[in-house]
C-alpha cells in the first residue's frame, strides 16, 4: 500500500516538475519565440490526447500570425532532420517528454 501512494507521490512530483516548457533549440527572435512557446503550451494543454488537433491549432495560429508555410511536429521518440528558413526554427519539450518542433520553409 506504501509504495502505490509513493509512486504516485513521484509521478505527480515529476508531472510538476516538467510541466513548465524547454526550449532545446531555438534560432527565433526573442518575440516570437515567447509567442510560439505560449501557443504550443496552450496547444499541448488544450488537446493533451491528440497531438494531430494540437499541431493542427499551432500550424494555423502561426500562419495568421506570420505569414505561410509553417510545419509542426508533436510527438514522442522522433528524431528529424529539417531545412527551414533562417530565425524560424523551434524545437521544445513540454510536459516531460512531449516534443514539439516548429518551423518555417518557403
Amino acid at each position: 500500500m506504501a509504495e502505490t501512494t509513493e509512486s504516485k507521490k513521484d509521478e505527480a512530483d515529476y508531472k510538476r516538475l516538467h510541466s513548465f516548457p524547454l526550449i532545446r533549440h531555438t534560432d527565433m527572435p526573442e518575440e516570437m519565440r515567447v509567442e510560439t512557446m505560449e501557443l504550443c503550451v496552450t496547444a499541448c494543454e488544450k488537446f493533451a490526447t491528440n497531438n494531430e488537433n494540437a499541431a493542427k491549432m499551432i500550424k494555423e495560429s502561426m500562419d495568421k500570425k506570420f505569414g505561410s508555410s509553417w510545419h509542426v511536429v508533436i510527438g514522442e521518440g522522433f528524431g528529424f532532420e529539417v531545412t527551414h528558413e533562417v530565425k524560424n526554427l523551434l524545437y521544445m519539450f513540454f510536459g516531460g517528454s512531449l516534443a514539439v518542433c516548429v518551423w518555417k520553409c518557403a
